[in-house]
């Protein structure tokens, strides 16, 4: 797999991890402010980027650049907030320097 495809699925994981953690503005505007539809653009949004992360990570799986074992850590990431930015300093930017 080339670097450009590992370079993708970073800044997918970037823009999914900043459409997790914007939940933490829309939450409290749809609960305290009863203002609902940031929130549910933000989910929608968040909704399609989760769904093309999980994607790419299939696919970076079964073309075996990863182990089946690193393809889960990554999307247990995807489901902890800020766990994409963590995976990105810890695995992804050295995959790429590497390289």
């Amino acid at each position: 797999m080339s670097r450009l495809t590992i370079n993708q699925f970073r800044i997918i994981a970037l823009i999914e991890g900043v459409s997790y953690v914007s939940f933490a503005i829309t939450m409290p505007l749809k609960y305290g402010y009863e203002i609902k539809e940031p929130n549910y653009i933000v989910g929608m949004l968040h909704g399609l980027v989760f769904i093309l992360y999980c994607f790419w990570l299939l696919i970076l799986t079964l073309q075996k650049k990863w182990s089946w074992s690193m393809g889960i850590l990554f999307f247990i990431a995807s489901v902890i907030p800020f766990g994409t930015f963590y995976m990105d300093l810890k695995h992804l930017k050295p995959m790429l320097k590497n390289r």
